[in-house]
């Protein structure tokens, strides 16, 4: 079967998600910090009337921060946890293409060690010299991150009725 990737870079790697998650790219979107939020959670956007909690990439993965005044991208997604459904930004540096991807090409994440979690990458895909880490977005998050951001979302109740 064939599958439907967007392409993005974090830190000069390529990663993708699947179309079906995806509901937008925005362009440099102005993001609120949110006191006491946890350390990925870089703040929140207004996203079409709703208040969209966003998280940086680069610190959930332990990578580089980013250098203030880069460019950025933020690829708005549906995370599903269960019968709960999360809508949520991921800060990334550049949105690339959309590929499509043969699920046979798809390999497996190799193993690295007991303490590197790689649960949330769903596979790796070689694009001609370059490796592509596809991500599962339902497994970058645990359920109490999820519940963080659930209550990030709560948030929104709190700036309507002001």
């Amino acid at each position: 079967m064939i599958s439907t990737y967007l392409s993005f870079v974090i830190c000069g790697d390529l990663y993708a998600v699947n179309v079906a998650k995806v509901l937008e790219v925005l362009q440099e979107e102005h993001i609120t910090a949110v006191p006491n939020s946890p350390a990925y959670i870089r703040g929140i956007i207004n996203f079409r009337g709703d208040v969209v909690p966003v998280f940086e990439t680069r610190v959930r993965f332990n990578l580089p921060d980013r250098n203030t005044g880069d460019a950025y991208n933020i690829i708005v997604l549906d995370v599903s946890e269960g019968a709960d459904m999360f809508r949520l930004g991921a800060v990334v540096d550049k949105v690339k293409d959309v590929i499509s991807i043969n699920d046979d090409d798809i390999k497996p994440v190799p193993a690295m060690s007991k303490e590197f979690n790689t649960d949330f990458l769903q596979g790796i895909y070689k694009l001609q010299s370059e490796f592509i880490m596809l991500l599962n977005v339902e497994k970058v998050f645990s359920g109490t991150e999820l519940k963080a951001i659930q209550e990030t979302n709560s948030i929104k109740d709190l700036i309507t009725n002001l």
